[in-house]
């Protein structure tokens, strides 16, 4: 196997492995929740508002029109990946008992984010 064919399939092996662990832990902030997401730029919009979800400290979306993925530990450091179409964009922050917050960046915004446990 080449060096770029063995690194993707470590990488695949990598992300994988996680999302089969079928007996770990309930996080501390599994559940549902709304993040609001802001941006000071008028082109890139400003104030929406997205549902995901957090099982097993996984993250997906509870949204048809943007998809969530990401990883949430136990101590609320948070890295989410949000796409819709050909948009995407990464954010990070820290969670905290019912709440949140964070920055997020895109290929040309940047913003804040917020969260609330439903």
């Amino acid at each position: 196997m080449n060096g770029f064919r063995k690194g993707l399939f470590a990488s695949i092996v990598a992300i994988a492995f996680p999302l089969t662990q079928a007996g770990a832990a309930t996080s501390t902030f599994d559940g549902a929740w709304n993040v609001r997401i802001s941006s000071s730029s008028e082109t890139c919009g400003n104030g929406a508002t997205v549902a995901i979800g957090i099982n097993n400290g996984q993250i997906a979306s509870s949204s048809a029109v943007v998809s969530a993925t990401g990883r949430v530990v136990d101590a609320g450091s948070i890295n989410v990946n949000l796409s819709t179409g050909i948009t995407r964009a990464v954010g990070f922050g820290r969670l905290s008992g019912t709440s949140g917050s964070g920055t997020w960046r895109g290929a040309l915004c940047t913003g804040t984010w917020t969260a609330e446990r439903q």
